[in-house]
């Protein structure tokens, strides 16, 4: 036996799921704790804000008041419940503010710490770029659920101020208890959440591509925009049915009694699909990458 042959080869370092959730909470906090993550989250809390002050100067806050029977459905019912206030603001937040917040943590993921020359630091580590890359991902959808319920929950409270609280009346005019009117809009935060899995996955594969963070970010965000003002062209109408955000606004179907579930479980299923393929391009891009910085 040659002397070559009795070195023993070096053991592969495999990371055990205790080091795992010690990396994926490393990153929930320190995505959380950058500035511009809490002015993000500052910003969804104030829309709530607003919507609710605008509709009390407007309607004096009393019910069915001056303007109550103008504008969307919610709008209309926050008068006379606090708690519409919730779906309202998810509804005004969810086409451009949270996908855009989302956008941005998520372009930010990887191409920011390759700009910051932190990314070939933590693949010394025993992580494994797939390891990391599903943390990343894991981080951003950790970022979606808490900016939905920030919105949530400043719209109840701002709601609760302002407006009286009790029973609400659904959509198809039937009479459901303030605790379970409370169930739904919880539920309807976590559609709404669920809905940005596609953009955080779009993100995620964006962020693979480039060194650069704010071009990441920017890129992200104009492909946001873009998708956006095409569901609104006519003429793309058979194509829109594809776009991530059309069936975005289907979690009003939740206030139907009974609910409807043909346009929500589309939403899910487009949303899947749009994670499974950016979710494997951004896996092929970022496992065969140079990584330098």
């Amino acid at each position: 036996m040659s002397r070559a042959e009795a070195i023993p080869a070096p053991a592969v370092r495999r990371p055990s799921p205790l080091w795992t959730f010690g990396l994926l909470r490393s990153e929930i906090v320190t995505t959380l704790r950058r500035w511009r993550t809490l002015a993000l989250l500052g910003v969804l809390a104030a829309v709530p804000v607003l919507v609710g002050i605008a509709v009390k100067i407007e309607t004096g806050g009393s019910p069915g008041g001056r303007g109550g029977g103008e504008g969307p459905a919610f709008i209309t019912q926050i008068t006379n419940n606090g708690l519409f206030l919730v779906f309202t603001a998810l509804a005004a937040t969810l086409p451009f503010f949270l996908p855009m917040a989302v956008g941005v943590v998520a372009g930010d993921a990887i191409a920011g710490e390759a700009g910051a020359g932190t990314l070939r630091y933590l693949l010394v580590a025993p992580a494994g770029r797939t390891r990391l890359l599903l943390t990343k991902y894991t981080t951003v959808m950790t970022f979606c659920v808490l900016a939905t319920l920030v919105v949530a929950g400043s719209a109840l409270i701002v709601g609760a101020l302002l407006f009286p609280l009790g029973d609400l009346m659904t959509i198809s005019g039937t009479r459901i208890s303030f605790t379970e009117g409370l169930g739904r809009a919880l539920l309807i935060a976590l559609v709404v959440a669920t809905s940005l899995v596609g953009v955080a996955a779009l993100g995620l594969f964006v962020s693979t591509l480039t060194n650069s963070g704010i071009a990441a970010m920017a890129t992200t965000v104009g492909l946001l925009i873009t998708v956006q003002i095409l569901d609104q062209i006519p003429q793309l109408h058979a194509l829109q049915p594809y776009f991530f955000s059309h069936y975005w606004l289907s979690f009003a179907d939740l206030m139907r009694d009974p609910v409807y579930w043909d346009d929500l479980v589309k939403n899910l299923g487009l949303q899947a699909l749009y994670a499974a393929v950016f979710g494997s391009a951004a896996w092929a891009r970022f496992t065969a990458k140079d990584i330098s910085a």
